[in-house]
């Protein structure tokens, strides 16, 4: 249940062309920074500002003058960067989302409709069509041990390779205030968080995360 067709509507990004040629979304975190330069040069010039040589934003995006961008960045139609917005560079933000204050993105796909609207940290991650992060809610992406990330699913053990993993978050995901994303974490579609949870390993499609032994079916 984790593939990247099992946790994403391609439609709904601009990086579906790089998004599909791999089976895990974490194969697509090497390549987002050549895909967006990419894409950028693309981009039509009556629809987007080009202010630096590795920056795009979409002329109805609205962005706070707080807010500070750095390339390779592509920031999507009616989106809205808030106040103190910390984009470190190689992310692609869909339209009509919400990057909010003091929110810090790093390395990621955001599909159109997300929402991290308040204090959150989004490193090596992508985020299906319109998953939300509540306030405080972070993905962790780097191990204490800073060893390799490995994903489990059940008793499989899938080897990234990488050493920096965030979350994988699936359509419509939800995400309770204050919670932290452990390394390699995987939430399926229209699957939920309580708040103040801790989350590792895989949260199957269509379930309530309330802790790691309670784990069930939404009703």
């Amino acid at each position: 249940m984790i593939t990247t067709r099992e946790l994403y509507s391609l439609e709904h990004t601009a990086a579906a062309p790089l998004l599909e040629t791999t089976e895990y979304p974490w194969e697509a975190l090497e390549g987002i920074g050549d895909f967006i330069l990419a894409l950028g040069k693309t981009l039509p010039a009556e629809e987007y500002n080009h202010p630096a040589e590795d920056v795009w934003i979409a002329k109805d995006a609205e962005v706070f003058p707080s807010a500070y961008i750095h390339g390779p960045c592509i920031i999507g139609h009616r989106t809205e960067v808030r106040q103190c917005a910390f984009i470190r560079g190689n992310a692609l933000v869909g339209e009509g989302c919400v990057v909010g204050n003091s929110t810090e993105l790093k390395n990621v796909i955001l599909f159109n409709g997300v929402q991290v609207p308040h204090y959150n940290y989004v490193g090596d991650s992508i985020l299906g069509y319109k998953a939300h992060m509540g306030a405080g809610s972070i993905t962790s992406n780097v191990k204490s041990d800073k060893t390799l990330v490995v994903i489990l699913e059940g008793t499989i053990r899938h080897e990234t390779g990488r050493k920096k993993v965030g979350a994988m978050l699936g359509d419509h995901v939800e995400v309770g205030c204050n919670s932290v994303l452990n390394p390699g974490t995987v939430i399926g579609r229209e699957s939920s968080v309580y708040p103040l949870s801790s989350v590792r390993g895989v949260v199957p499609a269509g379930h309530i995360y309330k802790d790691k032994s309670n784990i069930v079916p939404r009703t």
